[in-house]
């Protein structure tokens, strides 16, 4: 038995042919579509990237606990369990968050691996001159944003492509080991992620529908609300298209290797994505700022096992987290007793029920529950977002190690459930961005599949949030996150812990279009003036503070310093209207010309 899995980053599953797209070439996503059983409610789980791949290795949600970190000591790694029992894991990937701190431990669990460079800001060239950077709409300046161009300049055929290069070495390894048995190679993609970088072979199929734009260069949103006019949506829509397409072609290309090699008679193939982008949708760009919308986290899902040759739609609700324990089913190993994922077997062969709701969300934002047809968004009770902390033996970010700052109250916790015993860090927690703005939502997606009108139904309510809160369990949550959600963690969901009424203002403020600068007098430092400027003047550190406390992270303030907080404002709903003015006044008053 052998088993391929394909999986992309940032697939909109709303953007292919077989999920009802009509204006996307993607051919071979249609060809995939015929041959597979085909899932119409896989959700996500822990968001976003390394934390869906965490759970992938582990079968259980992790975002109760902690952010975007590596696989803990106590995890569970299915391609490690694999590789134990004689099953050869390879993996090849271009997705460069697998070599930062973040990301460090999951690559070495495969048998073997191979790591293609070049995409986003990946450290990969060279270059002391900067690069030639054409005029965008792009906010973002910094280091990934300086190193991305520095890499586009050795990327010009299409060749060298890191996606193309990772395809090259799956298909390598299928070719290699086809008359061999027990063998499982992860193919996976950093596209299409953004930056939407594609090539003129790709762009072609939607030139004539973005003639009409004339605007700067532009093919990687920020993750914001739009500002930008519909021309300028539309050109960037056209831009993840055309890497889309790539894509296609790359999927085309595995599909056409299960035809040459005959692996349909004895290869599982799964492809799948972490999660979907938002393209404007929502008057938003991107993923993690804004609640987790159904474009974001209702993803593609494609199975084909051999073992019953099932095709079809299928309606059970499925996630992330059974996509390891299906491949251990696969190979006739049993799942850990820590593993709350459920092999897919069954389901692809006669749509058998997995679960009656789904847990899904990122850490220190909305936790959120489906049933397949609602879903509910839940935030936090307090402004602060508070308590919030961070359970872990692994105390890296994304890119970088926890601060001594950041450890200095470090204690250690009693193990949960699933930490084999293991005593854990217990850290202060701090989340890029803050639910409370947002409120806490509930949908009909039957009824408003575009998430459009949000439910005022206490019954209904009262029913998601026992779901919540009985999934929350499953998963040994952390009693803050009972007490930062306003839910109890023992006993029943009452009337009193319904929160769809008291928080609508927030919902409806969090729509209202954003101030102008024509808004706000004229002075020296001021809410259009870049926060790295207001930093470094006299008391303008402390007025930041008073009014953005989430800049007091260093990573954070160095990630967005470019931008005024009239930028910000768009990044986050927590800087309404009425937070500028205060900060604009207060700004006057230690403004050099004061």
């Amino acid at each position: 038995m052998k088993a391929v899995m394909v999986m992309f980053d940032s697939l909109n599953r709303r953007m292919l042919p077989p999920y009802g797209c009509d204006w996307t070439h993607a051919p071979h996503f249609q060809r995939l579509a015929e041959h597979t059983a085909v899932f119409d409610h896989c959700y996500g789980g822990s968001m976003p990237c390394m934390p869906a791949r965490r759970e992938m290795h582990t079968g259980r949600p992790n975002f109760l606990h902690r952010s975007w970190g590596p696989l803990e000591p106590f995890d569970d790694s299915v391609p490690q369990m694999l590789a134990q029992d004689g099953v050869h894991t390879h993996l090849v990937t271009d997705h460069q968050h697998y070599w930062e701190d973040g990301g460090a431990t999951y690559h070495q669990r495969y048998s073997s691996f191979e790591f293609f460079r070049g995409q986003e800001g990946d450290k990969w060239k060279g270059q002391v001159a900067d690069p030639d950077i054409p005029p965008t709409h792009t906010l973002r300046r910094g280091r990934i944003w300086r190193q991305d161009w520095v890499n586009r300049q050795h990327l010009t055929d299409p060749a060298d492509h890191p996606q193309n290069r990772t395809f090259d070495a799956g298909l390598e390894f299928i070719a290699t080991n086809r008359e061999e048995d027990r063998w499982f190679v992860q193919i996976e993609t950093f596209d299409p992620h953004e930056p939407f970088f594609s090539y003129a072979e790709h762009k072609k199929h939607y030139a004539a529908r973005d003639a009409a734009y004339t605007g700067p260069h532009f093919d990687w949103p920020d993750y914001k609300r739009v500002t930008e006019d519909a021309e300028t949506v539309a050109h960037a829509r056209h831009e993840y298209a055309a890497l889309l397409t790539m894509c296609d072609t790359s999927l085309g290309r595995v599909l056409d290797a299960f035809d040459t090699h005959g692996l349909w008679d004895d290869t599982l193939l799964i492809v799948c994505t972490d999660h979907g982008f938002l393209l404007g949708e929502h008057g938003w760009w991107g993923k993690n700022v804004q609640p987790w919308f159904d474009e974001n986290i209702h993803t593609p899902l494609f199975v084909w096992d051999p073992r019953t040759r099932a095709t079809g739609r299928r309606s059970a609700l499925v996630q992330t987290i059974d996509i390891g324990p299906t491949l251990l089913d696969f190979f006739g190993l049993e799942r850990t007793p820590d593993m709350l994922g459920v092999p897919l077997g069954d389901t692809t062969a006669d749509d058998r029920p997995v679960r009656e709701a789904g847990l899904f969300g990122s850490y220190g934002a909305h936790v959120n529950v489906t049933d397949g047809r609602h879903v509910y968004m839940r935030a936090c009770v307090r402004p602060d977002n508070q308590p919030l902390r961070e359970y872990t033996l692994m105390p890296t970010h994304m890119d970088g190690r926890f601060t001594p700052d950041e450890l200095r109250d470090a204690t250690l916790a009693d193990p949960f459930p699933f930490t084999k015993g293991v005593p854990v860090l217990d850290l202060p927690g701090f989340a890029v961005g803050n639910p409370y703005a947002l409120g806490t939502r509930l949908y009909d997606l039957a009824t408003d599949p575009d998430q459009e009108h949000p439910l005022l139904d206490d019954e209904l309510e009262l029913r998601m949030a026992t779901l919540l809160v009985e999934r929350m369990r499953a998963c040994a949550a952390p009693a803050g996150q009972y007490a930062r959600l306003g839910l109890p963690a023992e006993g029943p969901v009452t009337e009193e812990h319904l929160l769809l009424r008291a928080q609508r203002e927030q919902v409806e403020r969090s729509t209202a279009p954003l101030p102008t600068a024509a808004e706000f007098p004229a002075q020296e430092l001021s809410v259009t003036t870049p926060v790295h400027r207001i930093a470094e003047a006299p008391h303008g550190a402390d007025v930041l503070r008073r009014h953005l406390p989430m800049l007091a992270h260093p990573g954070l303030l160095a990630m967005v310093g470019a931008m005024s907080p009239l930028q910000l404002a768009a990044m986050t709903p927590a800087v309404d209207r009425t937070l500028l003015h205060a900060l604009h006044t207060d700004l006057a008053q230690v403004s050099p010309a004061a």
